[in-house]
C-alpha cells in the first residue's frame, strides 16, 4: 500500500512542479527606480530603490522560492521566502520589492541595493537557481526619481519615465494609464442623443422576456404531459392515446348548452304549465291582515 502511495505522490510532484515552473515564466520585471528621494515610500516610511514585478498570466501566480539578483554569477542572491501569503500575485497585477539591503524588514525587502550612476543588471531566476525567467539592465543615465519602465505591462519596449504629466511613474499600477474609454467615446460620437443605446437596451430586455415566456410555456407543457403520463400509468391507459388531443364538436357543445338551459329554466317560458309553490310565512295567521276587514263598517 505504501508503495502505491509513494508512486502516486511522485506522479503528482512530477506534474505539479513543471506546471508551476511553466506559470512562473509569466513573471516579468516591469518598472525599476534606482534613486528614490521624493517618490513612494516603503512600509517603514523610507525612500528606497524599488523593483516592480508583473504577473502576465490570467491566473494568480505564486512567486515564493524564486530568486532576484543583480549579479548573473550569483543567481541565488535573494530567495523570495516561503510562507508569505502576499507572494501570491493576482492575475495581471503588480508587486514591489524594495532594494534596500534590509531583508530583516520583511519578505519584500531584498538583501541587495541598486547603485545610482552605473548600469544595474537585474534578473529573476526560477526555484532551481538556473532558469532565467526575465532580466533587464537599467542604464546609468537614469536620474533621481526617474524610473526605467516598459511601455505596456509585461511587454513592449523600455523607456525612461521622468514623472511628468504625460510620463507618469506608476508603482503597483498599470504602466499604460487610460484616462478615457475609447469604446465609450466612439459610441458617444456616433450616438449623440443615446437613441441607439435606448433601442439596444429595450431590445435586450424584451428579448429576454420573450425567451423567458417561451421557457415557462415549455416547462408548463412538459409538466402537463408528465402529469397525464402518470395518471395514465395509474389507470392503465395506453400512453400513445395521450398524444392525441380530442376536442368536442360544435354540435355536441350546442346540445350540452341547450340541456343546461332547459334544466335551469324549466316551466318558466311554457304557457300551458302551472307551477304551484308553497308560500312560507314568517308570522302567525291570527295577525295577518288578510283576515281583517275589507270594507269600512256602515253606521
Amino acid at each position: 500500500m505504501k508503495k502505491y502511495i509513494l508512486i502516486l505522490l511522485a506522479a503528482v510532484l512530477t506534474t505539479a512542479v513543471p506546471a508551476l515552473s511553466q506559470g512562473r515564466k509569466a513573471l516579468r520585471i516591469n518598472e525599476v527606480m534606482v534613486s528614490n528621494q521624493n517618490s513612494v515610500v516603503d512600509d517603514f516610511g523610507r525612500h528606497s530603490a524599488w523593483i516592480e514585478l508583473f504577473n502576465t498570466n490570467f491566473a494568480p501566480l505564486e512567486i515564493s522560492s524564486v530568486y532576484i539578483t543583480t549579479d548573473p554569477a550569483k543567481p541565488r542572491m535573494y530567495p523570495v521566502p516561503l510562507g508569505d501569503v502576499n507572494t501570491r500575485i493576482p492575475k495581471r497585477q503588480h508587486i514591489i520589492f524594495w532594494a534596500d539591503g534590509m531583508p530583516k524588514d520583511g519578505t519584500f525587502h531584498t538583501n541587495f541595493v541598486l547603485t545610482p550612476g552605473q548600469d544595474n543588471w537585474i534578473g529573476i531566476y526560477d526555484a532551481d537557481g538556473k532558469t532565467l525567467i526575465d532580466s533587464i539592465t537599467v542604464p546609468a543615465s537614469l536620474q533621481t526619481d526617474q524610473t526605467y519602465a516598459r511601455t505596456i505591462d509585461g511587454e513592449g519596449v523600455w523607456k525612461v519615465r521622468t514623472g511628468g504629466k504625460q510620463d507618469y511613474i506608476t508603482p503597483s499600477s498599470a504602466n499604460k494609464l487610460r484616462e478615457t474609454n475609447e469604446r465609450v467615446e466612439q459610441f458617444a460620437e456616433h450616438d449623440e442623443y443615446g437613441f441607439s443605446m435606448t433601442l439596444m437596451a429595450m431590445g435586450i430586455v424584451f428579448s429576454a422576456l420573450f425567451i423567458l415566456c417561451l421557457c415557462f410555456y415549455a416547462i408548463s407543457e412538459i409538466g402537463n404531459y408528465v402529469s397525464r403520463l402518470n395518471k395514465a400509468r395509474v389507470k392503465g391507459v395506453d400512453v400513445t392515446e395521450l398524444r392525441r388531443k380530442d376536442h368536442d364538436s360544435g354540435e355536441e357543445i350546442a346540445a350540452i348548452v341547450m340541456a343546461l338551459h332547459q334544466h335551469f329554466n324549466s316551466h318558466d317560458d311554457e304557457s300551458n304549465m302551472l307551477t304551484i309553490r308553497k308560500i312560507k310565512r314568517a308570522y302567525s295567521p291570527w295577525s295577518s291582515k288578510i283576515y281583517g276587514l275589507r270594507e269600512l263598517p256602515r253606521r
